[in-house]
C-alpha cells in the first residue's frame, strides 16, 4: 500500500514537473510571439509597397509564409545576408530575393532587425577590421589622420582607407553571416522538433501511467 502511495506521488510529480516545464517553455514562446507580431511587416504592407506591388501576389504566396524545415533557414541566411549588405530597404530586398530561393518571407523579415541603430556602430568596425585584415591593411594612424584633417583630405581618406576595407569586410561578413546563420537555424530547427516530440511522449506516458 506504501509502495504503491510512493510510485503515485512520484507520478504526480513527474506530471506536475513536465507541466511546469511546459507552461514555462509556453511562457518564453508567448514573448517571443509577442514581439513577433510586433516587429514583423504584415501582408498588408507587402501588398501596399508601392516597389512590391507588381509582384506582391508572388510574395504573397502561401508557399513563402509557410514555416518548414527548408524555407525557415533558407530564410534567415536571406535576412541575414540582405541585413548586412544593403543599408537600405531590407525588407523589400528580402522579399523579392526570397522568391528564387524558396526562403521564407517572415523569417527573411525578421532577421533583417539584427542590424538596427543600436549594433550598427559595432558591425562597422567590424567590417572595417575584416577588410583590413583581407586587405592587409593596418588602418590608418592617428598622425595619419590628424594629417589629412588639416590638409582637407578627409574625403579621400575615407574612401581610400575606411570606405574600401568597410565595403569588402561587409561583402564578406553578409556571406558568412548568411551561412552561419542556415546552418545554426536548421540545427536548431532540428533540435526544436526532436524535443517537441520528447516532450509529446513523456506528457503521453504520465498520463497513461495516471490512467493506469
Amino acid at each position: 500500500m506504501t509502495s504503491a502511495k510512493r510510485s503515485r506521488s512520484g507520478t504526480g510529480s513527474a506530471s506536475k514537473a513536465a507541466s511546469s516545464a511546459i507552461v514555462a517553455e509556453r511562457g518564453l514562446g508567448a514573448r517571443f510571439h509577442a514581439w513577433v507580431g510586433r516587429n514583423l511587416p504584415t501582408r498588408e504592407s507587402f501588398e501596399s509597397n508601392r516597389w512590391l506591388k507588381p509582384i506582391a501576389h508572388r510574395i504573397l504566396h502561401s508557399s513563402l509564409w509557410r514555416m518548414t524545415r527548408r524555407s525557415v533557414p533558407r530564410g534567415v541566411a536571406l535576412g541575414m545576408f540582405t541585413g548586412i549588405l544593403i543599408p537600405m530597404g531590407q525588407i523589400p530586398a528580402s522579399a523579392v530575393l526570397a522568391l528564387p530561393l524558396r526562403a521564407n518571407v517572415p523569417a527573411a523579415a525578421l532577421t533583417t532587425f539584427f542590424t538596427n541603430p543600436f549594433t550598427t556602430p559595432f558591425l562597422l568596425i567590424l567590417y572595417y577590421k575584416v577588410g583590413s585584415w583581407v586587405l592587409h591593411l593596418g588602418g590608418p594612424l592617428p598622425g595619419t589622420a590628424k594629417k589629412a584633417a588639416e590638409d582637407g583630405g578627409w574625403l579621400h581618406w575615407f574612401a581610400a582607407d575606411v570606405g574600401l576595407p568597410t565595403a569588402i569586410g561587409m561583402a564578406i561578413c553578409a556571406v558568412i553571416g548568411g551561412v552561419i546563420s542556415y546552418f545554426v537555424t536548421a540545427l536548431a530547427w532540428r533540435l526544436w522538433v526532436s524535443r517537441k516530440w520528447r516532450r509529446r511522449s513523456s506528457v503521453r506516458q504520465a498520463g497513461q501511467i495516471d490512467a493506469a
